[in-house]
């Protein structure tokens, strides 16, 4: 699943017609995360390493990635939310990084989760592995807007994809590559 994501991310990036990406789920979970038996059983560092460069093409994208989440997002799959450019989910969703649970720590969803929400909602959602709600992620900047339903979040979804058609490509991309430049900025002077 992973490289099928990665490859339609990377598929039309220099075509002028794509002016977004969304992220979706059919059902009741967005991403349930990587699987730890597949892990176990195959090398998961090479699992990893192709997530890892799915995570930076999101941030490379020339257009805006959106999670539309109508539902779980656990684990990676919550790192994979908190990457996106703008998230929106449903009242019935939650996130979590359960590693903790399952004597794994969610190391790689915690870098993503620590640039999103506080350090002491990421403590909790790590040391714990208990979920948030869409109410906490939403206060807390893990998501950018609540809907109370599927079909709201589907009508919000086309409508912040008709806004961002009726910009100009080139002025979206500048503004991306504006605000990760200011992320890079914020991070190294609070590592200093």
């Amino acid at each position: 699943m992973v490289q099928s994501i990665l490859s339609a991310v990377m598929k039309d990036e220099t075509d002028p017609k794509l002016r977004c990406i969304v992220l979706t789920a059919e059902g009741n979970v967005f991403s349930g995360g990587h699987n730890l038996k597949h892990l176990a059983i195959n090398d998961g560092r090479a699992v990893f390493e192709h997530f890892n460069v799915l995570m930076q093409k999101i941030i490379e994208s020339p257009v805006p990635v959106i999670a539309s989440v109508d539902g779980l997002a656990a684990a990676a799959g919550c790192q994979l939310v908190a990457q996106c450019d703008i998230a929106i989910c449903t009242e019935t969703s939650s996130f979590s990084t359960p590693g903790a649970n399952f004597g794994v720590f969610c190391s790689t969803p915690g870098v993503a989760l620590v640039r999103n929400v506080p350090r002491k909602l990421a403590a909790y959602m790590l040391f714990t592995g208990c979920p948030i709600t869409a109410e906490v992620a939403q206060k807390h900047g893990l998501v950018s807007h609540v809907l109370k339903n599927h079909d709201e979040l589907e009508r919000e979804i086309n409508r912040i994809i008709d806004t961002i058609k009726a910009k100009s490509r080139s002025v979206v991309e500048l503004g991306k590559r504006f605000l990760y430049k200011q992320l890079d900025m914020e991070l190294k002077m609070a590592y200093r």
